[in-house]
């Protein structure tokens, strides 16, 4: 009998996660930002107490669509984050932060580490879309 390696269940997923490690991270982060001295007072202007729930599923989504090409998700985050003026490019470093958190707590390190980099690099570029579409048109850009 020779061994035959089982196809993976999403041939084309960007690493190896389930949709149900993603549904229970995004919950468990999302307790996170609701006890948030600074972020959660800004999630709780768009985001009311019964609507955490649709919130979290459409994020999770975003997350199945980005790992799991699920094509679940249908969306604009950039456009989102921009027209809340309350969210500043500061604010990136810290949902990060969180963010890591929960990945550094609920996966495998290997896992939690690409899972991390993907988010930072998303993070990212929400922080420089925020920056560069608030800047005046006549000003120099800023590069941090």
């Amino acid at each position: 009998m020779t061994f035959q390696p089982q196809a993976p269940d999403h041939p084309m997923k960007r690493f190896d996660v389930t949709g149900d490690e993603i549904d229970r991270v995004v919950a468990l982060f999302y307790i996170r930002i609701r006890a948030h001295a600074e972020l959660g007072p800004i999630f709780a202007l768009y985001v009311k107490g019964p609507d955490w729930p649709a919130h979290e599923a459409k994020i999770a989504r975003f997350w199945r669509n980005a790992i799991l090409r699920e094509k679940c998700y249908n969306g604009n985050p950039m456009r989102v984050h921009v027209s809340r003026p309350e969210i500043e490019a500061k604010h990136f470093p810290q949902w990060l932060a969180l963010f890591h958190q929960v990945l550094q707590a609920e996966l495998p390190v290997d896992i939690a580490l690409q899972w991390g980099a993907l988010a930072d690099r998303i993070g990212e570029g929400f922080r420089t879309g925020i920056v560069a579409m608030r800047q005046p048109k006549d000003a120099p850009p800023k590069l941090f």
